[in-house]
């Protein structure tokens, strides 16, 4: 149950709020993303108009500075003009009307009878030409008598002197501008607005005369006092859910490879911790049958021992002293073994002093040396200048650096070099011992501090076993590295007493 309640907790974290965090953020971005892009359509439509309006009035212009330079070509008899603006007009479906108006806004002749006589000084566009002796267009649109909206744009015509002499007049069709913008944008809500923001004219807008929630976007018409106004087109829900739904899907297959790479992380470390605990009950059980039978072994050993003394002394013969000395030997392997379970054993309160390994090392030198003579092996020992102190005890400490010296030499049968290299790291104690042995390979290596397990024909497997039991005991630890036929290197750390 409680292993469960953890997947699940575990499945909440890695998977689903993940997921959930992940599809919101892209949610977001694809709302982001989608509005942006409508605003650049917006934006697109908009100026599409806007070169629309600005190619439309220079065209009118143009057909303004050319009836101006005629007319002052003819300035004496401007009634004969009536012809030409006519023509004018019906070639040009644009206009609803030319008119040729005097300095005083009184029109002359035009290109038909709406406005015959009429006056256009009341109209703004026309003072303002009249003041400022320069091309005006209309900030609104004017109602003709048959009911056809226009947008009037003026142009004076200016003597010798630079005196108002006369002002040209075009009435733009709005219905024609209307109908090139519905062409040009047949889907598209608009409107345009004079400098005022009053609509002029609306382009679409007869099923909602509004803009949806002010969702528009105005850009200006370079040559007209006025702006478009453009619809943002509405959210299209569909591409916003295909690629809210692409990332789901893509979010869903990630965070269920990352929690079952989870999963294979924590089982791999389950398996390794379970193991651990097993080589630890291992021991344990190595340690209550050593603290229960080891004491009783040795007793009778003892014994036995003793009595091969005397019977020693009793046959003297070569051949009895032979055998004597090999039950000797025995006894005494039996009792190195009995030894080793006794350290294995339950712990026990231990004696210890500040020694100097340095002074350990010079007292096992002559053992060491001999066994590395009868193998061929050259030995070397480094020391520092100062002594390096550690709190623990001689014999065992003894016993750890005569068994990692004694497997280094049993590894070069023939021949090598076994260093030993003892130097304060970091406040520590490290004493490394390299040999260029035989080496172990990488699936032994993992193997080699496991109980009873040993690659020699008459080994226990519980050398290295000790060896770490008894650093660990004095808050030591110990590692080795090899390759194989390169050799092999243990380094041996224990706190120092010294801060040099």
């Amino acid at each position: 149950m409680k292993n469960h309640i953890k997947n699940y907790i575990l499945y909440m974290v890695v998977v689903i709020c993940p997921i959930l965090i992940g599809v919101l953020y892209h949610l977001n971005d694809a709302i982001n993303r989608d509005y942006q892009d409508r605003k650049e359509e917006a934006i697109w439509t908009g100026s599409v108009h806007q070169r629309s309006f600005d190619q439309f009035i220079a065209e009118t212009v143009t057909s303004l500075d050319t009836l101006s330079l005629i007319i002052e070509s003819a300035i004496d008899s401007p009634q004969s003009f009536e012809l030409l603006l006519k023509n004018m007009q019906s070639k040009e479906p644009r206009y609803g009307g030319i008119y040729l108006l005097n300095a005083a806004g009184t029109i002359i002749t035009g290109s038909n009878l709406l406005l015959k006589d009429a006056n256009l000084s009341n109209q703004d566009y026309v003072n303002d030409i009249m003041r400022t002796k320069d091309i005006i267009i209309s900030d609104n649109y004017e109602i003709l008598k048959n009911g056809q909206k226009v947008i009037g744009i003026g142009k004076p015509v200016l003597n010798e002197n630079g005196e108002l002499q006369y002002i040209i007049v075009a009435h733009l069709r709005m219905d024609y501008m209307q109908n090139i913008m519905r062409l040009l944008t047949p889907d598209t809500k608009l409107s345009v607005i004079n400098s005022v923001d009053t609509p002029i004219m609306d382009i679409n807008m007869n099923k909602s005369p509004e803009f949806s929630n002010k969702n528009f976007m105005t850009l200006p018409i370079d040559r007209l006092p006025w702006s478009i106004k453009v619809e943002i087109p509405p959210k299209d829900y569909r591409a916003i859910f295909q690629s809210v739904s692409k990332a789901l899907l893509l979010y869903i297959f990630i965070f269920h490879i990352l929690f079952l790479f989870i999963k294979y992380v924590m089982l791999k470390r389950q398996t390794a911790r379970e193991k651990k605990e097993n080589e630890l009950q291992k021991l344990e059980l190595v340690g209550t049958l050593a603290a229960s039978t080891a004491h009783e072994i040795r007793n009778p050993l003892t014994g036995i021992k003793g009595l091969i003394q005397l019977l020693s002394e009793k046959y003297t013969k070569t051949e009895d002293k032979y055998y004597f000395s090999v039950i000797n030997d025995e006894i005494n392997r039996i009792n190195e073994i009995v030894s080793e379970f006794l350290i294995l054993g339950k712990p026990t309160a231990q004696k210890t002093e500040i020694i100097d390994i340095g002074v350990i090392l010079k007292e096992l030198e002559p053992l060491i040396l001999s066994e590395a003579n009868l193998n061929n092996v050259n030995y070397k020992l480094t020391l520092p200048k100062i002594p390096i102190l550690v709190d623990c005890t001689k014999d065992q400490i003894k016993q750890v650096l005569l068994n990692i010296s004694k497997n280094a030499l049993e590894s070069m049968q023939n021949g090598g070099d076994l260093i030993i290299n003892l130097f304060n790291d970091q406040n520590k104690c490290h004493i490394q011992i390299t040999d260029t042995g035989t080496g172990i390979s990488e699936e032994n290596l993992e193997k080699i501090f496991q109980p009873f397990y040993t690659s020699k024909d008459s080994g226990t497997g519980l050398g290295l076993v000790v060896c770490r039991r008894i650093l660990h005991s004095f808050g030591g630890e110990i590692k080795i590295s090899s390759k194989v036929n390169s050799g092999t290197t243990v380094d041996i750390f224990l706190p120092s007493q010294t801060n040099s």
